[in-house]
């Protein structure tokens, strides 16, 4: 049985974000039979242009189609920004429509410390990841507020009920991709024999 990979996806351009603190801790706290990538180059990708479609695909914008493609499973953190979704976050989205997160498994931990907050981000990304029909894991489609006083100098978060919920996700999530791997590989066993 391969590994899971996990690609670990934040909203955040700001250095030492909650968001980050969250998907890190989520890192640590994988299984270790989990392979744990971080995308972090949001920042270079250019405007979404269905134009460049037609002619030159920029290299970071295949290079996360790529890292999207080599992924079992997808969870993302990401903060509200003027009550919507942060611009930097939705470009990187809109690159991904029609490739890259077609019945991916996805997770999210929503790491506002505020009661409520983020809540119309995350209805928001869920309608953008309906329209691309990617698979959204429920169990790992979690509140884990990080308070800025819980986050250590590893960038990990120290609450103990915050770091359950994480890990509780995360491994929801691993699971869910492991059946599907589970099945997949299953089948092309079958349609092997059937061949020879």
């Amino acid at each position: 049985m391969k590994p899971i990979t996990l690609l670990l996806i934040s909203g955040s351009l700001r250095a030492g974000s909650s968001n980050a603190a969250a998907l890190t801790t989520a890192s640590a706290l994988a299984p270790d039979s989990v392979v744990v990538r971080f995308f972090e180059r949001m920042g270079e990708l250019p405007h979404f242009n269905p134009d460049l479609e037609q002619t030159s695909v920029p290299e970071p914008v295949r290079d996360l189609r790529a890292q999207l493609a080599a992924a079992d499973a997808v969870l993302i953190s990401t903060p509200e920004y003027a009550g919507a979704l942060p611009g930097s976050f939705k470009n990187l989205l809109d690159w991904t429509v029609g490739e890259g997160l077609y019945q991916k498994p996805i997770g999210y931990l929503n790491a506002s410390p505020h009661e409520g907050g983020a809540e119309r981000t995350y209805q928001m990304l869920r309608v953008v990841l309906g329209y691309v029909n990617a698979d959204l894991v429920e169990a790992a489609c979690v509140r884990a507020p990080v308070r800025r006083d819980a986050v250590d100098a590893q960038q990990q978060v120290t609450d103990p009920a915050v770091r359950e919920t994480i890990r509780a996700a995360v491994a929801a999530l691993v699971e869910h991709a492991r059946r599907i791997l589970v099945h997949k590989q299953r089948d092309e066993a079958e349609h092997a024999d059937h061949d020879a």
